[in-house]
């Protein structure tokens, strides 16, 4: 009755509108609209099928008073965790380069999808850079391959002006309050035991250069234009197989931050955070060891990890550790290689990548999640020889002008888009096969992220305030539930 009184009114206010002020008949339609919506869950909704690719769904959700299922989400913001620095990718040089391939025009719509907040893109709020080359470059370089240039004179950015530089000032150009994070992959050859790009370890005598290196990039990427709100130590410390790579223990790691990276940065008034490990969560050790001694721990915001090993539970083990240091996630590479119309297609497995990754590690203290990489061609180039990867494929794929977007960008925009920098993560009840996470944002609403990890469609009671909003979700597919 009320829909079809609001219909009918606004009729009549449209009709005769040249005798009725105009503002009225908005302000008396906006009501009737306001009212039906106030309180309303507005649903964005992907399928494992492929029926709906993070689509606003047309129907919102009405609260009740009573919930009509056995099952119940209960959020609370009355109880507040950790806050929300973002969410986004690495933009390596296997990202970059086909994107500055691109016409303008079709750079230009793919980078606002990503970046923008309206409509329909879906607002990348946190981009990893690497420092120096990672192991998606055409060739390994560092930005100073000048052996035994202590002074670093010859410090130069050098090929990320070709490529990475450019995609980053348009996306700054969309998103001027994006974070960026930066990691090395490998210390310049000449400062490592092994004088080579991969594996080695860092020479003690090159740890002060070393972390004036780390100055000098982040002075230079200011002067681009671009600000370094981050740095990690190492990518992967434990892992010194790629190319290129470097052992660090967390012994060295420690002692490069106490008496050489951290007073650099004071020094030089650098106030980019240091994160420490930046690694899997088999080794929680690692970061604690740093965290434990004092002198280490003045100078570092937190640690950094990925889920290639180890549980998710290791993140809070290390929070609970050291609850006054922050904890963040850095990597994760997010892949399905089946595509519709393969033999035994299981459907996009999107359920997967959102319950155990972000939500796993957003309810373990994370204030970000980042997944490795933010785009590839189809061939998956470029990568470096001995121990480049081949198979990492980008959360869109680039070839010429067209675009695909992945699993990884369908996992991603259930967070992006309305989970924004500044939103606090707050409680909601853990349900089997309904893994989920809620968060407080700016302004004061709220939003619950559901996966359906479980083999049939699941009805369940979300419960906000002592009012119940129901809910349907076919199985393994995952639902972001928005409401004021």
């Amino acid at each position: 009755m009320l829909l079809f009184l609001r219909a009918c009114l606004c009729d009549v206010f449209r009709t005769y509108k040249k005798i009725i002020p105009f503002s009225i008949a908005g302000f008396v339609c906006c009501s009737f609209a306001n009212a039906q919506a106030n309180g309303a869950v507005k649903v964005w909704l992907t399928t494992a099928d492929r029926s709906a690719l993070f689509q606003l769904q047309q129907q919102t959700l009405p609260f009740t008073k009573n919930a009509g299922s056995n099952v119940v989400i209960k959020v609370d913001d009355k109880e507040k965790f950790q806050g929300i620095d973002g969410f986004g990718f690495a933009l390596t040089q296997g990202s970059a380069m086909p994107i500055i391939r691109m016409s303008k025009s079709a750079r230009a719509m793919l980078l606002k999808n990503l970046f923008d907040t309206t409509g329909n893109a879906i607002g990348i709020s946190y981009i990893r850079l690497t420092i120096g080359s990672s192991d998606l470059n055409e060739k390994v370089f560092s930005y100073d391959d000048v052996a035994g240039d202590t002074s670093l004179a010859h410090f130069d950015l050098g090929p990320d002006h070709a490529d990475v530089i450019p995609v980053m000032k348009e996306i700054l150009s969309i998103n001027p309050k994006i974070k960026i994070l930066g990691s090395p992959w490998s210390p310049p050859a000449w400062m490592k035991t092994n004088s080579d790009t991969r594996g080695g370890r860092l020479q003690e005598r090159y740890y002060g250069v070393y972390a004036r290196y780390f100055v000098k990039y982040i002075q230079q990427m200011k002067a681009q234009g671009i600000r370094i709100d981050a740095i990690t130590v190492q990518n992967e410390p434990l892992h010194p197989g790629n190319n290129p790579s470097l052992l660090l223990t967390a012994p060295e790691e420690a002692e490069f931050i106490k008496h050489h990276l951290g007073p650099a940065f004071k020094k030089a008034g650098i106030t980019t955070k240091i994160l420490i490990y930046d690694h899997n969560a088999d080794r929680p050790d690692y970061p604690i060891y740093i965290l434990d001694d004092k002198q280490a721990n003045a100078y570092v915001d937190g640690s950094a990890f990925h889920l290639y090993g180890g549980e998710v539970q290791a993140l809070s083990d290390v929070h609970d550790a050291h609850p006054d240091k922050n904890i963040y996630f850095t990597e994760q590479m997010v892949v399905q290689f089946e595509k519709p119309g393969d033999v035994n297609y299981p459907g996009l497995k999107v359920a997967e990548p959102v319950s155990w990754l972000f939500i796993g590690v957003l309810r373990n203290w994370s204030r970000n999640v980042l997944e490795w990489n933010l785009a590839a061609n189809s061939q998956f180039t470029p990568y470096t020889d001995r121990g480049g990867c081949d198979v990492c494929q980008g959360a869109v794929s680039v070839d010429g002008d067209t675009i695909t977007n992945n699993l990884a960008y369908y996992a991603m925009a259930h967070f992006s888009k309305l989970v924004r920098p500044g939103a606090v993560r707050i409680a909601s009840g853990e349900v089997d096969n309904l893994p989920n996470v809620a968060f407080k944002t700016t302004d004061g609403s709220k939003v619950l992220v559901v996966a359906n990890t479980g083999n049939q469609t699941k009805n369940f009671s979300i419960q906000f305030a002592g009012k119940s909003a129901e809910a349907s979700l076919q199985a393994g597919s995952v639902a972001t539930y928005y409401w004021k």
